[in-house]
């Protein structure tokens, strides 16, 4: 008998068990397995230039780093409070006052496991079974898987360039029905980059208050602005009762594996959060909240300033770069590191849609991107996802390699 002859076949469910009926409502992440094809060609020996993956290339400063060996050091892995060690409380508190100029009382701020936690957290409190949440049609899957897990229902509105991608409040009017409790959004957008206008934002949250909804405001991609200046749905009238934001250390504080994230919550409830991250969570990674808290320090603060400039110089370069090739951007995404492009004008005799085309590119050309197919039911097809997340060098490479790709087709 071999080591595996005992394991049971995982398509026999008379042996195997029963799935929860929820598994055949989750869709497959498209995005991983573009990425499997890449590194499959990788491990190959192929030089593989990866514009997919939503991580930045730059990893925690040595501040962050040296705090997390430090608390290593002093064996500081125990468990934490649910809601988080007082000093990360208090010092992300200080943070929305530094980049916003508004106060934010650490009592409101829960930590957690990644912005991943933090919405299954927010879903677990404000999701019933059958509740409608609305979220803009393209939008990050997972955001509508977390509602499903809790047997809600997500209910996409298609948003096209003239609504930047993103919801609008006319869009929340006009869908709001019987079982609606509330809309889930995200500004600046995975995978639009694109923001809510604080004005329309304001307006969205009043309709939500209005039909004493909530409002889920995912601002992970906060940071990274690059034509304004960064406005939370905290600084909104009524946020107060009616909004949870959601925010990480991935993707601005660039630490992504260290799975840490926060939300604010309206004081109200806190007690229903602190409850849910006690028996689901106990707590996020003692070693990486005490790193985290280097975070916050002016040397390190200096540091993601200078990758947030770069970022920006990197879409600056690719926007009018992949326009000259025939993507269609309508919208100039304002954050995060995305583009989402329209690749009909694209001219090649196998890229009958977004997926065929992302085929291609990998296999002839050795660039990685994704497309639509994840994001949404509205014109997937027709759109590519694009991450700038990698340097500006191997831009400019993806680049050459697809002008030669497309002009010998």
């Amino acid at each position: 008998m071999t080591d595996t002859d005992w394991m049971p076949d995982p398509f026999d469910t008379a042996r195997a068990g029963r799935l929860a009926s929820r598994i055949g409502q989750i869709a497959p992440f498209h995005v991983m397995e573009f990425v499997k094809q890449a590194t499959r060609l990788e491990q190959a020996g192929h030089d593989v230039i990866h514009m997919s993956i939503g991580e930045p290339d730059f990893t925690a400063p040595a501040a962050v780093v040296n705090a997390a060996a430090s608390a290593l050091r002093r064996g500081l892995t125990q468990y934490t409070p649910a809601l988080g060690i007082a000093p990360l409380r208090d010092a992300i508190a200080m943070h929305y006052q530094r980049m916003y100029g508004i106060d934010v009382e650490p009592a409101r701020i829960v930590v957690t496991a990644g912005a991943s936690a933090a919405l299954l957290l927010a879903c677990a409190a404000l999701v019933d079974r059958d509740d409608e949440v609305l979220m803009p049609d393209p939008t990050y899957p997972c955001n509508r898987h977390f509602v499903t897990a809790f047997e809600g229902r997500a209910v996409l509105v298609p948003s096209d360039a003239t609504q930047r991608f993103q919801l609008s409040a006319a869009h929340v009017q006009q869908h709001w029905g019987a079982n609606t409790r509330g809309v889930l959004l995200a500004s600046p957008s995975n995978p639009t980059g694109t923001s809510i206008d604080a004005g329309e934002l304001q307006r969205i949250v009043d309709t939500v208050r209005a039909r004493a909804g909530f409002a889920i405001v995912d601002e992970i991609y906060q940071g990274l602005t690059y034509d304004a200046t960064p406005v939370s749905a905290l600084s909104l009238h009524g946020a107060h009762d009616h909004v949870v934001t959601v925010n990480s250390f991935s993707k601005y504080f660039s630490m992504t594996g260290w799975r840490l994230g926060w939300l604010v919550v309206p004081p109200h409830w806190v007690p229903a959060f602190e409850k849910l991250a006690q028996n689901l969570f106990i707590c996020a990674s003692a070693l990486a909240q005490h790193a985290a808290l280097a975070c916050f320090e002016p040397a390190s603060l200096e540091i993601y300033e200078q990758r947030r400039l770069e970022f920006k110089r990197r879409r600056d370069f690719l926007v009018p770069a992949l326009r000259e090739l025939g993507f269609g951007i309508p919208v100039l995404p304002d954050g995060a590191f995305y583009i989402y492009a329209n690749c009909h004008g694209i001219a090649h005799q196998a890229a009958s849609d977004s997926a065929a085309l992302a085929s291609v590119m990998l296999q002839e050309a050795k660039v990685s991107m994704v497309p639509g197919l994840d994001f949404g039911m509205h014109a997937p097809h027709d759109y590519l996802r694009i991450s700038y997340a990698t340097s500006y060098e191997r831009l400019q490479q993806a680049i050459a390699r697809l002008h030669t790709l497309f002009h010998a087709s």
